[in-house]
């Protein structure tokens, strides 16, 4: 069946088995496909777009047990299952709006006593998949990434396709309450067969209207209900959805203020005691009743906070200026005067700087091995892999700012690099010959980690150093470098090609071709800086076929988030705006702050943050804001650092796994229920909790209780070159706005407070107005005004 904008087929059996927009030039089917699932050999066809399972009364109930009877119409099919206690319609009308799809599920009670729903979950499996194919046309615009918004009233899903070229299609609730949205993943990962690109899979969405999680489950989400329903007797109870095409994030929100839901203005971060600013808009027929925030307080009591009193109202808009005491996830709730309930979901913490400043110590005094360990001179848990040293870089990041280092935190970390790190990749220590630590092969990518460490150190002072002056680590860096980049130093055809590779060597290859150039390096400098030019003009030359996106996996933002952050800090201009557009479509909007991150499954089984390629991703995401400074970019990125920053966050309690002082964990998991693995969902924990479940996952850990960050600590070097130093101006609807700080507005001006743990620089793209202090000198706040910013130590102007 079919109207102007959408064309839709069916399945015998009821499932939805093609959603297509017709305007589309790509024809995208946006359902996931039964002829797909057969070609790849995945049985699920119990989960296409339409099948449910249900639990009435204690007895189960599932769609591919039952017949279904369709009934079909030009603009209105009608499909219908019944069972001994309930009769369950799907409607789908495309008769109401030629722009439009009105899908509506009714559950009837066919009996003469009231029944209780427990479980009821219908599978809503839209297009999010990564095909096993290395097909970059197939996998940018016929798989879309799904952002969820979970609420009350207005749950929505937004499904981004991936090459973020429009029209993309959202989903918005019309009329019931949607409890949560569930995932289930299968996949299909290669890796230990030397296989590239070894990794498909597909995520498998359901709307959970009841429970949603085995019997008597219980988790920390205090945020969002488990909880089941009753039918009386001969009454039904039903869900109401529209579906229908949008451009962007912006008509997202107007497309769904249309339908009546609430569009928000509202930063993922807040930091205790500072002003927070939050701002909405109601259709203009809608008024608010009354507004709540709900959090819990240390002694984990749920505590309710009227905040009607706060709230300022022009017209339609409201403005509330909040304060938040205690830290961890707050949830913003709003009244309407037609009885429906809307809510934002954001993490108050407080200032950052102090789990930058634990987490060192964490890394230095409980994670370093010294000369006594099983390893000595090793940070735990010992890995062959690269990323497992990102710990050291961001300890040597972390003392590099602030103007007080700490000496120990620096030469625990030299002392690793010289008695450990070099001896363990480099046979002899020797720099043209990396040691084959995987068997019968060794990763190029764990030198860009190395040479990252051996840099970060050559910057520091000759009197912070106990083994090698600074020039020594230096050359060390270059040398690594160098073998990173160049395909000839290999002898193996997988060196050759990692090579030429990018990777996260573009965080500090500017950094490092500087010092080189400074410090008489001049023959290394010219090589690899030929090198880099090299790799980064052929990454830009193939950036219509997005080339770089696929790693070891068959896309991956590991790929297009490193190219799109290289290509813009190398003056590849048109390239960095072809894959950032890819990172747009890869970075969440949602109304809570943790289905905001970029978009990443297979760690997790479920949609899910992962510190180290989400912070990766977000610090790219930047780099390609101060080359564009096309807003959305800014905006990404921060939404994307605020979920990252969570999997550090002590004061969280919507979490199972909660951390000690200086702990962290690699993974969240968005989803709830994860089907896959139900006691992670929404939960925090480190890849090694899949080693019960077998497979891959028993290969690559030795036992479940590893602990959960081995390879965390680059995104927080990265945090700290973007956000964990500066804060940013924009204009928006005639205003001036902020990310990573708040305004307060003064008779001399507006005066920004920065959350950056380490605040050095303050940047007005649109105004070309820009401040960085002198000698890295800590600037917590600064006044703007008349077009420039002043420092309130020095009262220095820059414009």
């Amino acid at each position: 069946m079919e109207n102007q904008k959408f064309m839709i087929e069916f399945c015998p059996n009821g499932n939805v088995s093609k959603l297509i927009l017709k305007n589309d030039p790509h024809k995208m089917n946006w359902v996931i496909d039964k002829s797909y699932l057969e070609k790849v050999h995945y049985d699920d066809k119990g989960k296409l777009f339409g099948n449910f399972s249900l639990s009435i009364n204690g007895k189960n109930h599932s769609s591919h047990k039952m017949n279904a009877k369709l009934i079909q119409s030009k603009e209105l099919t009608t499909v219908t299952y019944v069972c001994d206690e309930v009769e369950l319609l799907f409607k789908y009308d495309l008769s109401q709006s030629a722009d439009s799809l009105f899908w509506t599920i009714e559950l009837n009670n066919r009996t003469d006593r009231d029944i209780y729903v427990s479980d009821f979950g219908v599978w809503s499996s839209l297009a999010y998949v990564m095909y096993r194919i290395n097909d970059l046309n197939i996998q940018t615009n016929h798989s879309t990434a799904i952002f969820p918004s979970v609420s009350k009233s207005f749950t929505k899903l937004a499904c981004v396709r991936r090459s973020n070229h429009a029209p993309h299609l959202g989903i918005y609730q019309l009329n019931g309450e949607t409890k949560s949205v569930g995932t289930y993943c299968q996949y299909e990962n290669l890796f230990f067969e030397n296989v590239s690109p070894s990794l498909d899979g597909i995520l498998f969405h359901q709307l959970v209207f009841a429970g949603g999680y085995p019997e008597g489950f219980a988790n920390s989400d205090w945020i969002y209900s488990k909880d089941g329903f009753s039918i009386k007797a001969k009454e039904q109870k039903d869900w109401r959805f529209a579906f229908e095409a949008f451009d962007d994030q912006d008509h997202f929100y107007q497309v769904g203020k249309k339908y009546g839901h609430p569009v928000y203005h509202f930063e993922p971060l807040a930091i205790t005691k500072q002003p927070y600013d939050f701002s909405f808009s109601l259709p203009a027929d809608i008024s608010l009743r009354d507004a709540y925030v709900e959090y819990k307080d240390l002694n984990e009591t749920c505590k309710m906070l009227n905040i009607m009193s706060n709230m300022n109202q022009t017209g339609s808009d409201y403005q509330a200026t909040l304060i938040f005491e205690e830290p961890g996830e707050h949830k913003i709730l709003i009244e309407l005067d037609n009885g429906k309930m809307d809510s934002v979901i954001i993490n108050v913490m407080k200032p950052i700087q102090n789990i930058f400043t634990n987490r060192a110590r964490y890394i230095s005094n409980v994670l370093y091995s010294g000369p006594e360990g099983n390893t000595p001179y090793s940070y735990s848990p010992v890995s062959n892999q690269g990323e497992s040293l990102g710990k050291l870089s961001f300890v040597l990041k972390k003392n590099l700012l602030g103007n007080d280092p700490d000496i120990s935190e620096v030469q625990k970390v030299e002392e690793s690099c010289v008695l450990y790190i070099r001896p363990k990749w480099f046979v002899n220590g020797d720099f043209l010959k990396p040691a084959f630590l995987y068997g019968d092969f060794y990763r190029c990518m764990d030198f860009e980690y190395i040479g990252h460490v051996f840099y970060l150190l050559s910057r520091f002072d000759q009197s912070v150093l106990k083994y090698n002056n600074p020039d020594t680590y230096l050359e060390w860096a270059a040398e690594v470098f160098r073998l990173r980049v160049n395909p000839d130093l290999h002898h193996t055809v997988r060196g050759k090609e990692e090579a030429r590779m990018l990777g996260t060597f573009s965080l500090y290859i500017d950094g490092l071709l500087d010092e080189m150039k400074k410090r008489g390096l001049t023959d290394k400098y010219h090589e690899i800086h030929a090198l880099w030019s090299d790799i980064a003009a052929n990454v830009a030359k193939d950036s219509d076929i997005y080339k770089a996106a696929v790693t070891e996996h068959f896309y991956d933002n590991a790929g297009f988030g490193p190219a799109a952050g290289a290509l813009a800090s190398s003056g590849h201009i048109e390239a960095a705006q072809k894959y950032g557009e890819l990172l747009l479509a890869n970075i969440g909007f949602s109304n809570d702050f943790r289905a905001q991150n970029p978009d990443r499954w297979w760690e997790a089984l479920s949609y899910m943050i992962h510190s180290l390629w989400g912070g990766l991703t977000a610090a790219a995401t930047l780099k390609v804001y101060e080359k564009l400074h096309d807003t959305r970019f800014l905006k990404a990125a921060y939404r994307a650092t605020a979920g990252i920053l969570y999997c550090y966050d002590t004061e969280a309690k919507a979490t199972d796994k909660r951390l000690n002082t200086g702990e962290a964990a690699s993974t969240y998991s968005v989803a709830g229920p994860n089907m896959n693995r139900p006691d992670l969902s929404r939960n925090r924990f480190g890849q090694s909790t899949f080693y019960r479940d077998g497979g891959i996952f028993s290969k690559l850990f030795s036992k479940e209780e590893e602990t959960s960050d081995w390879d965390m600590g680059e995104e927080l070097a990265a945090y700290l070159d973007g956000f964990g130093k500066k804060t940013f101006l924009y204009e928006e609807d005639n205003q001036i706005k902020v990310i990573n700080g708040c305004i307060e507005y003064t008779d001399q001006g507006l005066l920004i407070r920065s959350y950056a743990p380490y605040p050095t620089e303050y940047h007005f793209y649109d105004a070309d107005s820009h401040f960085i202090s002198q000698s890295g000198e800590i600037e917590r706040e600064v006044l703007y005004a008349e077009g420039r910013f002043i420092s309130l130590k020095k009262a220095q102007e820059v414009r």
